[in-house]
């Protein structure tokens, strides 16, 4: 009999395996971060969780604060150029006449999308910036990679709302930041509240209700004014 020919083995090229390696220890660390923050979590613990032997990780990085900065910048492009690009679309669909609640929905929905999509790994990211978003490090990278998006929806904001005071459309981001950034954390508090009627891992059943409840909220201001 003939014998069979036996596939051949790929092999990796050096390259290939570096960039699999940093993936590895990108993800570790996103993960532990997202659950104990900066302060919480020492090169030990994601050398450990990947399986390396710490040294391994300052050929990649030279200390744990690099390490970080690097998680957060990973996914942050995409995710603020998702954004962006969907405010740019709603932006030229409606000219001269947005509205508070469809800026709201470009900006959210498009996020708690990806987020759904990309599963648990992206989920674990959501839960990395909220838990970082109200410390010194984490807000500094917020204004370095967030800031460009977060100013195109208030700009369409200042159009839908001509006569309402900087400040107050200034507030009312802030007060939508706040919850949004409570939402990706998934906690499970809001599951323990109401007896299991709320998910905090349901983005779906977010994504159905936040843009118009906040979008209320600055008409609210508005009107107040």
């Amino acid at each position: 009999m003939a014998e069979r020919p036996t596939a051949k083995r790929v092999r990796r090229t050096k390259a290939e395996q570096r960039a699999e390696t940093l993936e590895q220890i990108l993800d570790a660390a996103e993960y532990l971060f997202s659950q104990h923050g900066l302060h919480g979590v020492t090169l030990r613990d994601v050398a450990q969780r990947v399986g390396v032997h710490t040294t391994l990780l300052h050929y990649y990085f030279d200390d744990k604060l690099s390490l970080f900065e690097a998680v957060f910048a990973r996914r942050a492009g995409i995710t603020s150029g998702r954004r962006m690009e969907a405010l740019e679309r709603y932006e030229a669909e409606t000219g001269d006449h947005p509205t508070v609640e469809g800026a709201l929905h470009a900006f959210l929905d498009t996020d708690l999308d990806l987020y759904v999509a990309g599963g648990e790994p992206w989920m674990n990211y959501a839960a990395f910036g909220a838990r970082v978003s109200n410390t010194p490090e984490g807000a500094a990278l917020m204004d370095v990679h967030f800031d460009p998006v977060v100013l195109k929806l208030i700009s369409i904001l200042k159009r839908a709302l001509p006569d309402t005071p900087p400040e107050d459309i200034f507030w009312g981001y802030h007060f939508v930041t706040g919850s949004l950034m409570n939402t990706l954390a998934r906690t499970g508090r809001i599951d323990r509240l109401s007896g299991g009627l709320c998910k905090s891992g349901d983005f779906d059943a977010v994504k159905q209700r936040m843009a118009r409840f906040m979008a209320a909220g600055f008409l609210a201001l508005s009107r107040g004014r």
